[in-house]
């Protein structure tokens, strides 16, 4: 009778597979998966989150006890990017004209809106979070606005604009800007005869509009 061969030993689940996956920033990843939820037009939560993320659905909470504080860390990462296309087109407007540098910001807002719908909706509307509780998100904008009115003060001091009411041009830049993004958003633009591959050209237009109207000629 043959020998009887030794019994294989079971062999055993890799580590990886034994235990769930653990990812080594994990803040940052359920950042950028509630930014792709928002992206698909999906709902945003914590645990949706996590399942995007492939972590177990307690994991978040570590880091964001609820949607509000998910959803708060998500508009700063959003103001950073926005804040990043902000800075770039400014490095390439002429330091010396305060005007075209006003210009180049307009311009950048709205192509940043136009291109990531989803991060404006985030940054632009309480709708996803309570407003005020990011410091982060209040301070940049609050960084924003003073780049505004330290540019138009330029430009007034250089005599370029024809009034000095410079509070009300501020307002009125932004209330095209936001306006401009807002009626893109919510499909407004083909009602009024601009199809979708006119649209970042109108914005120029819109822009320049608004330009020629504030400077003094």
């Amino acid at each position: 009778m043959p020998a009887r061969q030794p019994s294989k030993p079971r062999a055993r689940r890799p580590r990886s597979e034994a235990r769930p996956y653990h990812h080594g920033d994990l803040r940052r990843v359920l950042i950028d998966a509630a930014l792709q939820l928002a992206e698909e037009g999906a709902e945003v939560s914590v645990r949706e989150a996590a399942r995007r993320a492939a972590v177990s659905p307690g994991a978040p909470f570590r880091h964001f006890p609820n949607r509000d504080a998910l959803m708060a860390a998500v508009a700063a990462e959003a103001q950073r990017r926005f804040r990043t296309e902000i800075e770039a087109a400014l490095d390439e407007a002429p330091a010396a004209d305060p005007l075209l540098r006003f210009r180049a910001f307009g311009l950048a807002y709205l192509r940043w809106a136009m291109r990531n719908p989803a991060h404006f909706e985030i940054i632009s509307t309480g709708r996803y979070f309570a407003r005020g509780s990011s410091p982060e998100l209040t301070r940049d904008n609050a960084e924003l606005i003073a780049l505004t009115e330290q540019m138009l003060s330029g430009a007034a001091a250089q005599g370029l604009l024809r009034s000095a009411d410079l509070k009300r041009i501020q307002i009125a830049g932004r209330a095209l800007v936001y306006g401009f993004a807002r009626m893109n958003l919510d499909g407004h633009f083909p009602r009024w005869g601009v199809g979708e591959g006119e649209i970042e050209r109108t914005a120029e237009e819109v822009i320049d509009l608004f330009i020629t109207g504030i400077a003094r000629r």
